[in-house]
């Protein structure tokens, strides 16, 4: 299964991104074969739309969950029709490792 983890840099040490939209990088990791890659958002300086831009990008990429820090208000409804599920971490101090650790774990 696939997961996208918004990140504020491009290494396993970045820290969680608040900003789903707009996040720096999207870490996609998949937990069947542990691997994992680093993407850098084109949609991070979008005048609007960045957010479904990007559940676009992740959409054509198999994602099937993705985490953040909050989720702007048109995604529900466009990640529900994609059967992508949300995972809201109000942990911004999280790195990257700890959250595919902790997934891991579920």
């Amino acid at each position: 299964m696939k997961t996208a983890i918004t990140s504020s840099g491009n290494s396993m040490d970045s820290t969680l991104d608040q900003r789903f939209g707009r996040c720096n990088y999207f870490v996609i990791y998949d937990s069947e074969s542990q691997g994992i890659e680093l993407i850098p958002n084109p949609n991070k300086d979008a005048e609007d739309g960045a957010g479904p831009a990007s559940v676009q990008l992740l959409a054509s990429r198999n994602v099937q969950k993705i985490v953040s820090g909050e989720f702007g208000l048109k995604i529900k409804d466009l990640l529900d029709s994609l059967k992508i599920q949300m995972i809201l971490l109000k942990e911004p101090g999280k790195t990257i490792q700890e959250i595919i650790t902790l997934l891991n774990h579920n």
